[in-house]
């Protein structure tokens, strides 16, 4: 059960070709090619900042923080209220658990 079964490999049947035998070819050597020429260097564009351009990174960069820092701030009043009304559900159940046991 445990022992291996190697498969057998089947006898060709009909007609067989063999296969094709390639011949070396012989390499003669041409002229050489030419080097490439140098490739001038990338001209990168300058950045220059106007006041105006300035004045616009610090408005965007302001705005991008007050929104993430209100979605942050949101998130974190929803996790508040969330436990917060938890907690009174735990005390509201604990006080009907116990009010009726003393009943009985």
């Amino acid at each position: 059960m445990f022992q291996p079964k190697i498969p057998t490999m089947p006898q060709p049947s009909g007609l067989v070709t063999p296969p094709a035998v390639v011949q070396p070819t012989t390499i003669t050597p041409g002229t050489p090619a030419p080097a490439p020429a140098a490739a001038p260097p990338p001209i990168r564009p300058v950045v220059q900042l106007t006041p105006g351009t300035a004045v616009a990174l610090v408005g965007a960069g302001t705005a991008v923080v007050l929104v993430v820092g209100t979605v942050l701030v949101s998130l974190l009043l929803a996790v508040a209220v969330t436990s917060a009304s938890v907690a009174v559900c735990a005390v509201v159940l604990r006080s009907l658990i116990a009010s009726d046991a003393k009943r009985r």
